[in-house]
């Protein structure tokens, strides 16, 4: 199995040219997701899912690889429950992540990077709006407050 140096590396190393839409480079999302996680007592599986939770949707890696890759089970199933498809509807995605075990912890963390004030206001008006707007409901789907911290699950 893959230690959390190793999958923290190989996140790093597969996201190094992305940038987010203000222009940082993406690795930074993982590290605050995963930093997340982490804070609210997250497990070792979560903290290696949370540095790949985009990975496979980023293309950054392939299912391929996940399908083979030397993680744990659950931590697969973490990962594959936070990758959105395309054309998935919200409804679908938030019901896959509350029916993987651990899976909504990471999107909480995601979420609340994602909707940092900060990181918010570096996007111009319309694109800050329809996250928000976007993020929000995600929130109310996956059950969760629209401030809250993020809980073990």
């Amino acid at each position: 199995m893959l230690t959390l140096t190793e999958v923290e590396a190989l996140a790093r190393q597969a996201h190094a040219t992305q940038t987010d839409k203000a222009g940082h480079p993406y690795t930074e999302h993982l590290q605050a997701v995963a930093d997340g996680v982490k804070a609210h007592n997250g497990t070792e599986e979560q903290i290696a899912a949370a540095w790949l939770h985009d990975a496979i949707e980023d293309n950054a890696l392939s299912e391929e690889w996940l399908t083979t890759a030397p993680l744990t089970d659950h931590t697969k199933a973490m990962i594959r429950a936070l990758t959105k498809q395309k054309g998935e509807d919200p409804e679908t995605y938030a019901h896959r992540i509350l029916a993987t075990p651990g899976a909504r912890l990471i999107k909480e963390a995601d979420l609340a990077h994602n909707t940092n004030p900060a990181r918010l206001a570096t996007l111009d008006e319309p694109t800050r709006t329809r996250l928000t707007r976007k993020y929000a409901k995600m929130r109310t789907l996956l059950g969760l407050a629209p401030e809250t911290n993020p809980e073990k699950n």
